[in-house]
């Protein structure tokens, strides 16, 4: 029965793992970086957003020990787009685990196994909408190449990662700064979930025992 990974999921699991292993640990720093400096080096990062219950200001490889608030945010933002690639991995595992395929791929395995059976003209296409993706996206925060500039000033972004582009908000211009912090940190700790979980998919489908996870279509 298909119970593998999609290719979607699986062109992604290298940047996922390393996510997983890095970005997400370093993104914490510990307390004893914690200082009233508001300088770029030796920055407090105590309450920066992801120090939080039940690890708090946490930073076991001592990645931002200086308090570099530059790097903190660099960090952070690398693991807000790895968690984001690793929701969409896990959704992909389990929509084509139930075996749903798009028109004409019906014959394609899901996992793993769609690595040997993906015909090159999808590879071409999927690295060609990576590329344009990554090149529109790289650092909207900053308005690269003068796209993004007005009125607002050199960005309409609030932070790295803020890609609403003055189009889709959903009422989020009217939250106070705190709900905007409440939800940030929703999105980062499901972003810390689905990279852990979508690697214990990935181990448990090559150890052979992902169907006792989830049952044959569900």
């Amino acid at each position: 029965p298909p119970h593998k990974l999609s290719f979607f999921t699986i062109a992604t699991m290298k940047s996922v793992i390393f996510a997983a292993a890095v970005a997400s640990a370093a993104a914490f720093a510990p307390a004893k970086v914690a200082q009233s400096s508001t300088t770029a080096l030796n920055a407090d990062l105590s309450k920066e957003l992801g120090a939080q219950a039940p690890l708090g200001f946490f930073d076991p490889l001592g990645l931002v020990a200086d308090g570099d608030k530059d790097n903190f945010d660099r960090l952070r933002w690398v693991e807000l787009k790895h968690g984001r690639i690793a929701m969409l991995g896990v959704v992909g595992y389990l929509v084509t685990y139930a075996g749903v395929r798009f028109p004409g791929a019906e014959d394609i395995p899901s996992g793993f196994a769609a690595l040997d059976n993906l015909p090159g003209m999808v590879w071409a296409q999927m690295i060609a909408t990576w590329t344009m993706m990554e090149a529109a996206n790289q650092d909207q925060y900053a308005g690269p190449w003068g796209t993004n500039q007005n009125a607002l000033g050199e960005s309409p972004a609030e932070f790295k990662g803020d890609f609403r582009n003055g189009f889709i908000d959903f009422g989020w211009d009217k939250l106070s700064d705190d709900q905007k912090m409440r939800k940030r940190a929703v999105e980062l700790n499901q972003g810390r979930a689905a990279q852990m979980g979508i690697l214990g998919l990935m181990v448990h489908e090559k150890l052979g025992n992902v169907d006792q996870l989830l049952p044959p279509h569900f």
